[in-house]
């Protein structure tokens, strides 16, 4: 009996070594590709999370900042110099765009015939449009990533998941053992890729609403500011 105990004291602690340290160092290759790519997964998205965190906070504030200047100001001149200073601000990179039009059909041979001043107007609108579209695509650039991570990653570690209890039962059939020792490293195996695949999906998902709630508000201020400034165009520029 005490041959026996003694026996059990040398073999536990190294049979029972499940530490997540251990756990990943022995750990199948195809277990251990998958755990990398949910980790670079991760750390792409919280790259991206930070990056348009204060990007999308910046051009909020920008914005807000531009539409006071621009309803206090009379001089498109002065609203167009102060915009050199509001670069993250789409709404005024959306001024721009309509005022630099506005100055070359002015400083040309406008049309005077109705038929004139309404194709002026249509290329007015035609640059608010491009630089709408042209910010749009900058504001949702890098989220999507955001989605794939948010989508992808469960499904990643799933697969991580199903190769380590694959992994257990191979191990069961081999040594013809269904012990804890013989089945506990492939189920741990399992679970933190599940847990990483999480870790990953849920911070994205999370940024990915609110930065598609943010840029919803921007895109809306870039299209009533585009229908504002088309409006003063008509009254002031083209009776």
């Amino acid at each position: 009996m005490e041959s026996i105990f003694v026996s059990l004291l040398t073999v536990a602690p190294e049979a029972m070594d499940i530490s997540i340290g251990s756990l990943l160092s022995k750990a199948s290759p195809v277990v251990q590709g998958v755990l990398v790519v949910l980790v670079l997964m991760s750390l792409a998205s919280w790259y991206i999370i930070a990056y348009k965190w204060l990007y999308l906070r910046r051009a909020q504030a920008e914005s807000g900042t531009f539409l006071e200047t621009f309803w206090q100001s009379k001089r498109l001149d002065e609203i167009y110099q102060t915009s050199e200073h509001l670069k993250y601000s789409p709404v005024s990179q959306v001024f721009r765009a309509g005022y630099v039009e506005l100055t070359k059909l002015k400083s040309g041979s406008p049309g005077d015939t109705m038929h004139g001043q309404m194709g002026d107007l249509e290329s007015i609108e035609r640059a608010l449009r491009r630089a709408q579209n042209t910010e749009q695509i900058h504001l949702e650039s890098m989220v999507g990533f955001l989605a794939t991570t948010a989508s992808s990653a469960p499904f990643v570690g799933l697969f991580g998941t199903v190769w380590g209890i694959m992994a257990s039962f191979i191990s069961i059939a081999r040594e013809g053992d269904a012990s804890l020792l013989t089945v506990a490293p492939g189920i741990a195996e399992a679970l933190i890729a599940t847990a990483i695949g999480l870790v990953a999906a849920i911070p994205a998902v999370v940024a990915y609403n609110w930065a598609m709630t943010r840029m919803r508000v921007l895109e809306a201020d870039m299209e009533n500011f585009g229908n504002d400034f088309l409006n003063i165009v008509k009254r002031h520029f083209f009776k």
